[in-house]
């Protein structure tokens, strides 16, 4: 099992901005037309000219030199009206998006993490989700990650850290200007952290059980994944399982859910069914994004770890729901990944001294033997695609 950290794939290259003018352009001259002072038409048609330069892989290259140009951009992505801090943060998403980009934008103001996370956290900042999506893009990286995190920290004290983020995630009014979908996988990437997933798992401060509902929350899968993103890197921390399944928090029934249909099962095997997961609705439709499928299984697999663990999984008929995803998944990948949980849950316990299964050391040799052999099964089940039945119990 790899460890904690899988983090968000990239927010500024996916359709969101495309570039509209060549990349040949001197970034050095539209400097002076960036810097505060400057005429605000002029300003504006400068942050358009750099945000169309970010949309190509030549412009960021030519802007990753531009050092005074890149901190006039972050000064400008948090400046209030009427500077262009619209386009000066989305053309920040671009180049965040871009890991070669990381060091020279935190070179040329390492204040950014901190300055975009006071716009993020301001209920009345009109551009808080391209921020939100500069840090989500930084936090992929775990240099810029660990830095953020320490300014999470630090900004405890000033109502700014971690506790307002999770609130924020947590209440979708929470700016009415900006939905914030993207404070889901900035959180987990923040996760990859130890000191984050101390303060997640913290008994007192009940974040887990305020972010187990957003694992069904329909209108943005950008929130809903990195929620699960973050769930499955918690559930790394093996010592908490008998409290993340216990009655205090009681989060398989949050992993199963999105994962079931609205398949009828007999009267006995409705009975081993959480509540939440007894007599769905006939138009229960499952988690439509087959990547989230994927954490939600690799979240439940890795609550397998420990013997109490597993039985506890089995006691509550998660074999139910995985047999039918199973039947029902068309991704290969996840397929196969449900189909290695089955076997967990239905195969013999490991011998003594191996129970935990977080904490078998695996020699080198032979994983690299199982690293072969899952490419083998994906080729394989790529050709099978839907195959046969789930195996049985």
């Amino acid at each position: 099992m790899r460890d904690p950290g899988v983090g968000s794939g990239p927010l500024g290259e996916r359709g969101m901005l495309e570039p509209e003018a060549g990349a040949d352009t001197e970034a050095a001259e539209l400097l002076p037309f960036l810097v505060p002072g400057a005429r605000a038409d002029l300003q504006a048609a400068a942050a358009q000219h750099v945000l169309a330069l970010t949309g190509s892989s030549s412009g960021r290259t030519l802007l990753a030199g531009q050092e005074a140009l890149l901190r006039a951009l972050a000064e400008l992505a948090v400046a209030p009206a009427p500077a262009p801090s619209r386009d000066a943060s989305r053309a920040l998403v671009n180049l965040a998006a871009d890991p070669c980009l990381h060091q020279p934008l935190l070179a040329a103001n390492p204040e950014l993490p901190a300055l975009l996370l006071s716009c993020v956290l301001d209920p009345q900042w009109p551009w808080a989700e391209e921020a939100a999506a500069v840090l989500a893009n930084l936090s992929r990286e775990l240099a810029p990650c660990a830095a953020l995190m320490e300014k999470l920290m630090a900004a405890e004290q000033e109502q700014l850290g971690l506790e307002r983020l999770v609130s924020a995630l947590c209440m979708p009014t929470y700016n009415a200007a900006a939905p914030l979908h993207y404070l889901g996988p900035l959180l987990s990437n923040l996760s990859q952290q130890a000191e984050v997933r101390a303060f997640l798992l913290d008994p007192d401060r009940c974040v887990v059980q305020r972010l187990l509902p957003l694992t069904q929350y329909t209108d943005s899968s950008v929130r809903r994944g990195g929620v699960v993103g973050t769930l499955r890197n918690c559930c790394f921390e093996h010592r908490h399982h008998k409290w993340l399944l216990g009655p205090q928090v009681d989060i398989l029934p949050f992993l199963l859910l999105p994962l079931a249909g609205a398949e009828e099962f007999s009267e006995e095997e409705m009975d081993r069914l959480p509540v939440d997961l007894q007599y769905l609705s006939p138009d229960k439709q499952r988690e439509p994004d087959a990547d989230i499928r994927k954490m939600l299984i690799e979240a439940i697999m890795l609550l397998t770890a420990t013997a109490p663990g597993r039985q506890q999984i089995r006691d509550q008929g998660a074999y139910l729901i995985l047999r039918e995803l199973y039947n029902w998944e068309p991704e290969p990948d996840v397929r196969m990944a449900c189909e290695k949980l089955i076997q967990v849950l239905i195969g013999d316990e490991p011998e003594a001294g191996m129970e935990n299964l977080l904490e078998v050391q695996v020699p080198e040799d032979v994983e690299q033997q199982l690293q072969q052999l899952d490419q083998q099964e994906q080729l394989e089940l790529a050709r099978e695609l839907r195959g046969s039945g789930a195996p049985q119990a």
